[in-house]
């Protein structure tokens, strides 16, 4: 079992990567940010090193995220691009896939999204209604349905739409993936008027027939539910690393003005009402980082099982204790924790969405109630 001491290399990553996003700040520009990663291998660490990437796993990746949302400068399509995609292409994806995407997505010249939720189904991934029918006479895929929360589809040259095809000895529908190009005729995208203040776009989809060669079916189709969770997992682990380095980041802001800011004769850092608060919320987050590494180290190291239950726990600890670690942050900050200088205010959006996505606290609870203590399901 994995034990709480990282490893040297681990160590020096976080440094490296920590210097990197102390240079670009609160206040970076996404693409920058992500050119500059890009170049010194941090996108694609977890990519194997036939295909450009580091060779490592998500335990690597999610420390690059970490370290950069602690820095206030977190890449959100690192969760979904070398995390998801890559994963999911890099584990099941045939030799022209891997040829085709591992490399870009790896160096950041690709950038890939990936499109489950929809509007009807929610939590549900069983009421998926995107459907896939291949056409008898060109044996192409034709893609028909909808998907909303999708992020970064402006920005990214493909998404990873979860469909489903008709099982051909049964008549039920299972879940593929495939690959749909940016501009496939018929691919349609609306921008969603978020108020969330994030650098990358949400978008609702539509797919009209969309016409895709047959090689666009990522890995087996019999195998579907396989390669769904094979991304699932990695996209929880990647969104507890986000929670954490905000919470860190929130953290080290209302600390540092704890310590500094007097009033009554002391730093308001003195007063235990102040103190222990901000106390208990760094130990929410080491507690949520050790399930996050725990979570990564099973995950690398084949046990999907197991890190299924482990990537759900992290990510409902690493919500709830970024959540309560960016409320304490403003609260410290008083008056100055809403304003635009401080920069704290925008994070009581965003730290929510560590609780609702990509699955809500209750379906986390449902899981572990139902597959960890057994209990009788209750949906």
């Amino acid at each position: 079992m994995t034990t709480h001491v990282e490893t040297d290399e681990h160590k020096a990553l976080r440094a490296a990567v920590s210097a990197l996003g102390t240079r670009h700040g609160r206040t970076f520009t996404r693409e920058d940010l992500w050119s500059e990663a890009a170049k010194l291998g941090y996108l694609g660490v977890n990519l194997p090193e036939a295909y450009g990437g580091g060779g490592g796993g998500i335990a690597e990746l999610s420390i690059v995220l970490e370290e950069l949302g602690a820095a206030g400068c977190p890449l959100l399509m690192m969760i979904v691009s070398p995390a998801i995609c890559g994963t999911v292409i890099a584990r099941f994806g045939t030799d022209t896939q891997k040829q085709h995407w591992l490399p870009g997505l790896a160096d950041g010249t690709l950038t890939m999204a990936f499109g489950i939720t929809e509007p009807d189904a929610g939590s549900n991934s069983h009421r998926i209604t995107t459907t896939a029918r291949r056409d008898p006479d060109t044996g192409d895929w034709l893609l028909t349905g909808r998907k909303v929360f999708v992020s970064g589809v402006d920005i990214a040259d493909a998404t990873l739409i979860v469909g489903r095809t008709a099982d051909a000895r049964t008549g039920t529908l299972k879940p593929c993936l495939f690959i749909v190009p940016r501009e496939a005729p018929g691919f349609t995208r609306r921008k969603i008027d978020m108020e969330l203040d994030a650098a990358e776009k949400q978008f609702e989809l539509v797919l009209d027939d969309v016409r895709l060669p047959a090689d666009a079916l990522v890995g087996d189709e019999d195998a579907g539910l396989l390669q769904l969770f094979a991304g699932l997992n990695p996209e929880r682990i990647m969104t507890a690393a986000f929670a954490i380095g905000m919470g860190r980041y929130a953290l080290a802001r209302a600390v540092e003005y704890a310590r500094d800011r007097t009033v009554w004769k002391a730093p308001i850092g003195a007063h235990q009402a102040i103190a222990h608060p901000l106390a208990q919320a760094h130990i929410d987050l080491e507690l949520a980082r050790l399930m996050m590494q725990k979570a990564a180290y099973l995950y690398d190291a084949g046990d999907d099982v197991g890190a299924g239950e482990a990537a759900n726990m992290a990510k409902y600890a690493a919500g709830e204790a970024c959540v309560k670690a960016v409320d304490q942050a403003v609260h410290t900050l008083g008056g100055n924790g809403l304003t635009r200088e401080f920069g704290l205010a925008s994070l009581i959006t965003a730290a929510r969405v560590s609780r609702i996505a990509p699955v809500s606290r209750e379906m986390i609870l449902n899981y572990i109630s139902h597959q960890t203590l057994g209990l009788p399901k209750s949906y």
